[in-house]
C-alpha cells in the first residue's frame, strides 16, 4: 500500500525504505542459512574490520550488547566468524572472520548489490551523489539534536 509523502513524513518514509529493504535482505538470506540482515551486515564490517569487539560491532549495527551477542553466536555455530581474548583485558573478546565467513561474504554482497541495482534504478549518478548528501546532512542533523 502506498503512502502519500510529503515534506511532514520525510522521516516515515525513511522508515519504510529501511524496513522494505530488511525485508528484501531477509528473504533472500533467509533461503541461504537462514539470517537476517543483521548477520550479513556483521560479516560486512568484520570485511572491513577484520578483527572487533562484541561493543564496537554492537555500536556498528546499532544494537544492544546482548541482541548482537545472539546474532554473533549463530555466526559462530555456523563456522563464519571466531573469538579470541584480549590478551591485556580477558573478558574482552575479539571477532572475526573465519575462512567460511569471507567466502559467505561474497553471497551477501551480490544480494547487496541487487538491492542497491533496485534501488538506484533509472537513477543519474548525479542524483545518486545528491541522495547521498542529503541523507548525510539530514543523519548528522539528527544526531545533533539527540
Amino acid at each position: 500500500m502506498f503512502m502519500n509523502y510529503n515534506l511532514d513524513s520525510v522521516v516515515s518514509l525513511i522508515s519504510h525504505i529501511h524496513s522494505s529493504s530488511a525485508e528484501f535482505l531477509n528473504k533472500k538470506l533467509s533461503k541461504t542459512e537462514n539470517f537476517v540482515s543483521s548477520h550479513g551486515y556483521i560479516l560486512f564490517i568484520l570485511s572491513e574490520n577484520p578483527r572487533m569487539t562484541m561493543g564496537q560491532i554492537a555500536l556498528k549495527i546499532n544494537r544492544d550488547k546482548s541482541t548482537t551477542t545472539v546474532l554473533i553466536k549463530k555466526l559462530l555455530k555456523k563456522g563464519l566468524v571466531k573469538t579470541e581474548c584480549c590478551t591485556e583485558d580477558s573478558r574482552k573478546k575479539y571477532i572475526s572472520l573465519t575462512e567460511e565467513g569471507k567466502k559467505y561474504n561474497s553471497l551477501t554482497a551480490s544480494i547487496s548489490k541487487e538491492l542497491l541495482d533496485a534501488c538506484y534504478k533509472d537513477f543519474t549518478e548525479e542524483e545518486k551523489e545528491t541522495l547521498l548528501k542529503l541523507l548525510i546532512k539530514l543523519n548528522g542533523n539528527i544526531e545533533k539534536a539527540e
